[in-house]
């Protein structure tokens, strides 16, 4: 972690060398704001987190265990049975898609809980940000298995199927499970492994009371051991599996075709059980309704049920022609402090991916680092949609239309006359950092194929947006889409009429206008401070800022947008000017608010100390302490080391004179 942050500081401060973007406003709009980036980002990892995330299971609702901070190390550690825990982040799309997926799966092998069972923790959970850390999660969903009475900590063994469906996963706990040896196999779970054909005869002699099923199958069938699980918690019957009978054998047991059961009852009868089709699903539900075999009364510890206060949800009043502040900084909160955070350490490529975007922020952005999450044009009509996502994109259309309509920004940072410049900076960031996986992915294969055909600013601005087009139409319909903000080409006529066209009929781009609209709307003139941070500071103590009604209780998303935009907006014209970001990376460095009065500067002082302090325990501060003691003892015995040496030389050359 103190790596990571290191990381962000040497960025940040690279960041920082090139000279201020020209025309910058005066600090005097920022004096009572959270500290600048610069002086944030070396503390940005061990920072607080986003709240108000979305879970996407619900204990008590779902047969998914959902674990959290306090509950996930007791649940896995020294536990009588395994555990599938996936860490999640709400915000992804990709996890939002999987939801459905594993709550079939955890309802699916319920009756296997006795011997492991299925769980979810939330990393987008600002209380579970240092325990995905702990885990070492960098991207979303990611599976983990621990085996039973794991004693000392472990991070868990990374999920290893071809693919997340569900029956996939449903056999690769199986084969977890048989990894463990004897000594530490849940002791709920029956041996999974075939017996002999040869053991057979000695069944067929059961007189025990019990019912004993015998599934016969070939080597690549997971039939039998599911049937095993799915019995589990069952009393008065036994299940058993062959594999690879004789022939011979088999037709003396009337078995003509594989999977087949063949039941011995209590009172010894037996015969081969007549189903509709050879499925597990059939298999099992005939077990379970024999005569006699019930469910056994099995101990199983109490889910972990934290009660959860139903999360009060503010709608804020919006313009979507404007782009707001409080979007674009949240997400840049979000970014450093919780996404580049669960990596522990930087170096090489993954440092250097960080130093270039945090040098593109610095120069081109426009935005500072805030301490927590506001979503105003990126709000979702439920807590889980939109969000980080959609300030992401809004962020990367800042950067490539800043970077084009002021290139001077640039000069010295290495990144000048290259068009590519920002979107490759982009594109590794996403590779290296995003959490969604599969996401980082499809926006790698996009950049394999077209990216290095942008060959000016304005090209990479119209290929950005292409993109973004092409990633909306593919999730249009998604689980993940907002059905309140569908994924629709953009922008909608409604916002730029003169970016559609119609030839013979069909619709088409005027690529043109297009590039014009996002010029408008991604520039500082379109920026609104409303909702951000400085806007709520200045009103402290005194009026409420316009649209409070609106924060006070829900509003409906369903509102016409016109009804929304004529309350929505302060005129920009009322608006305190607000400096880049590289002034404030400057005043960070230097320590300059010349035109801050002493009582505003003391209270930025009171605001960023008790920050940077934030995230660094007592042990901390001491290992600071005996490194600092053990380097200046270091170096002084190095002084005198070379001291008496070049005494000792002193005398030597003296005699050899004389």
């Amino acid at each position: 972690m103190a790596a990571a942050a290191g990381a962000a500081a040497t960025a940040a401060a690279a960041a920082a060398a090139a000279p201020r973007s020209p025309g910058a406003p005066t600090a005097a709009a920022r004096a009572r704001r959270l500290p600048p980036l610069l002086v944030l980002l070396a503390a940005a990892a061990a920072g607080p987190g986003a709240g108000g995330a979305a879970r996407l299971y619900r204990a008590g609702e779902d047969a998914v265990w959902v674990l959290d901070s306090g509950s996930v190390r007791g649940a896995t550690a020294n536990s009588s049975a395994a555990w599938l825990v996936q860490f999640y982040s709400s915000w992804c799309g990709h996890c939002i898609g999987y939801a459905p997926t594993w709550r079939a799966l955890a309802r699916d092998v319920r009756d296997w809980a006795a011997a492991i069972r299925v769980a979810a923790l939330d990393c987008a959970e600002e209380e579970n940000h240092e325990v995905c850390r702990a885990y070492d999660i960098h991207f979303y969903p990611s599976f983990r298995y621990f085996k039973a009475f794991t004693k000392d900590f472990t991070t868990g063994e990374n999920f290893k199927g071809p693919d997340r469906e569900l029956q996939t996963v449903r056999r690769t706990m199986i084969d977890f499970l048989q990894n463990h040896t004897d000594t530490d196999r849940p002791p709920a779970c029956p041996p999974l492994g075939p017996i002999p054909p040869s053991d057979v005869l000695s069944l067929l002699d059961n007189r025990d009371g019990r019912y004993v099923a015998i599934l016969f199958e070939n080597n690549s069938s997971y039939v039998g051991r599911e049937v095993i699980l799915d019995l589990l918690p069952y009393e008065n019957i036994v299940v058993k599996r062959v594999l690879d009978a004789d022939e011979a054998f088999l037709e003396k047991l009337g078995v003509s075709s594989l999977p087949s059961c063949y039941l011995i009852y209590p009172n010894g009868t037996r015969g081969l059980m007549n189903i509709g089709k050879p499925l597990r699903s059939f298999f099992s539900s005939y077990l379970k309704s024999l005569p006699d075999v019930r469910k056994k009364l099995i101990s199983l510890p109490e889910k972990p049920n934290k009660e959860e206060n139903p999360e009060v949800v503010i709608w804020r009043e919006f313009d979507r022609s404007k782009l707001y502040t409080a979007d674009l900084e949240s997400g840049l909160h979000y970014l450093l402090r919780v996404e580049l955070a669960t990596h522990r350490s930087l170096a090489g490529a993954e440092l250097q991916t960080l130093k270039d975007f945090v040098t593109v922020l610095a120069k081109i952005s426009g935005i500072f680092l805030i301490n927590r999450i506001k979503w105003v044009g990126c709000q979702g009509s439920r807590p889980e949609f939109r969000g980080y996502t959609c300030s992401l994109w809004k962020l990367f259309h800042t950067l490539t239309v800043q970077a084009g309509t002021h290139p001077e920004a640039l000069d010295g940072t290495g990144f000048e006359d290259d068009p590519q410049a920002v979107l490759q900076t982009i594109r590794r960031y996403i590779h290296t950092f995003f959490g969604c996986k599969e996401c980082s992915e499809h926006f790698e294969e996009m950049a394999k194929e077209s990216m290095d055909s942008v060959k000016t600013s304005d090209q990479a601005i119209l290929w950005l947006w292409k993109k973004h087009n092409l990633v909306n139409n593919r999730l249009a319909g998604h689980l993940s889409e907002d059905p309140k903000f569908p994924k629709v080409p953009w922008p909608s006529p409604d916002l730029c009429p003169a970016c559609h066209e119609e030839i013979k009929g069909l619709h088409s781009w005027n690529e043109g206008q297009v590039l014009l609209f996002l010029k408008q709307h991604y520039g500082s003139d379109n920026l609104v401070d409303t909702y951000a941070a400085d806007q709520e500071d200045a009103h402290e103590g005194g009026a409420p800022p316009e649209g409070g009604e609106q924060e006070r209780g829900l509003v409906s998303p369903e509102k016409p947008q016109g009804e929304q935009r004529a309350k929505s907006l302060r005129p920009p014209s009322v608006l305190p000017p607000r400096p880049d970001l590289s002034q404030g990376l400057q005043l960070g460095l230097d320590g300059e608010h010349q035109s801050v009065s002493r009582a505003e500067g003391h209270r930025e002082v009171e605001v960023a100390v008790p920050f940077l302090g934030m995230g660094f325990s007592s042990l901390d501060m001491s290992l600071c302490v005996v490194l600092y003691v053990a380097s200046s003892l270091f170096l002084m015995l190095m002084y005198f080391f070379f001291r008496v040496r070049s005494k000792r030389w002193k005398v030597r050359y003296h005699r050899l004179s004389v």
